[in-house]
């Protein structure tokens, strides 16, 4: 291969970038110890206008010693479910170097249970988390009204 066509070759590949700029002191930031302070971070997080609305996915990523790094909005989905996708949840969970994950979704009729989907999905991101190195700490439904499910508060994690 000619010089000439290798540099043209190398001119057709995309530039991958992974920035991170926080914006608080490691020490600022809350630090996660029970799922109820979980809970208090992403309701306020939650748009109010969409929660009664539809289902959506996000997660907070952890340092190493549980204080936040920041959430990440993975899915919206319909009145009654959301597909989620491992590659986002985790990729976002790489880039910002996060040492632990919690997952949350809503329901938006209120109820609180954990369906079969949502407690299938949990135990496929746990074993992935596992391989990664990526520990999934909770997985947390919220209801529009207030009041959360802790998967962990029940024994299922």
């Amino acid at each position: 291969m000619e010089t000439h066509q290798i540099q043209s070759d190398f001119s057709n590949i995309s530039e991958i970038k992974i920035s991170y700029l926080p914006k608080f002191k490691a020490s600022e930031r809350p630090q996660i110890t029970c799922a109820e302070e979980a809970y208090q971070i992403m309701y306020n997080c939650w748009n109010k206008h969409t929660i009664a609305f539809q289902e959506e996915f996000k997660i907070l990523l952890l340092n190493y010693s549980k204080r936040v790094l920041g959430f990440y909005h993975v899915a919206t989905g319909g009145m009654s479910g959301v597909t989620v996708d491992a590659k986002l949840i985790f990729g976002a969970a790489l880039k910002a170097s996060a040492s632990s994950i919690i997952l949350f979704h809503n329901h938006p009729s209120g109820n609180l249970k954990a369906s079969i989907e949502d407690v299938r999905i949990t135990n496929r991101f746990i074993e992935v988390g596992k391989m990664l190195e990526l520990p999934i700490l909770d997985h947390i439904i919220l209801a529009p009204e207030g009041g959360y499910y802790s998967f962990g508060d029940e024994g299922l994690m």
